[in-house]
C-alpha cells in the first residue's frame, strides 16, 4: 500500500477500489461518501480485521532484490510482509491523524472466509536476501496522501 514518496507514482483505480488505502484516500478527498468496513466483531483490539500491510516500495525492493539474486532457486517461495498486523481502524486512525480529515465509515457484515488476523513471516526473505521492510503505516499514509494531493485527477487517463 502507499505510493512513491515523491508523489509522482501512485495507485489510481478505475471503479471501486479492492485495496484499503486507495479506498480510504477516496473517502478523504470526497470521491466516496464513506468507507465500508467488513466486520466489527473480530477478536482484535477494536473488532475490525487485522492484516499485514506492506508499503508498495518495500514490496518493489523485495522483487528487485529477488530478481538480482543468482543464489535463489527460481521456484523459491518467500513471504514478503511487515511481519505484524494492523487493524482496519488503526489504519484509518493513522490516515486521519496524517491528513487531518475524518474518514466516515459504515460497518457491514463480515465477508465469508475472512480471517480475524493474519501476517507474513518474512524471516526467510531476510535470511536469503537480506530484505526487510523499511517503511511503516505512517509512511504509507503520508505517501498516499502526497500522491493524492499532487495528482487530484490521478494520471488523467480514464
Amino acid at each position: 500500500m502507499g505510493a512513491h514518496e515523491s508523489g509522482q507514482i501512485g495507485e489510481e483505480l478505475i471503479g471501486v477500489p479492492n485495496n484499503l488505502m486507495p479506498y480510504i484516500a477516496q473517502v478523504a478527498d470526497g470521491r466516496r461518501e464513506y468507507l465500508n468496513i467488513f466486520g466489527n466483531d473480530y477478536d482484535t483490539s477494536d473488532g475490525t480485521g487485522a492484516r499485514d500491510y506492506i508499503h508498495v516500495v518495500d514490496l518493489a525492493f523485495a522483487h528487485t532484490i529477488a530478481l538480482n539474486r543468482n543464489k535463489l532457486d527460481r521456484f523459491e517461495v518467500l513471504n514478503i510482509g511487515a511481519g505484524k498486523s494492523t487493524t482496519v481502524l488503526e489504519l484509518v486512525s493513522k490516515f486521519e491523524e496524517i491528513s487531518c480529515v475524518p474518514i466516515k465509515s459504515k460497518y457491514l457484515p463480515r465477508r465469508e472466509g475472512d480471517l480475524a488476523v493474519f501476517w507474513a513471516d518474512s524471516s526467510k526473505a531476510f535470511e536469503m536476501m537480506g530484505w526487510k521492510t523499511e517503511r511503516n503505516i505512517k509512511n504509507m499514509c503520508e505517501d498516499t496522501l502526497r500522491w493524492h494531493k499532487l495528482n487530484p485527477i490521478g494520471y488523467g487517463i480514464k
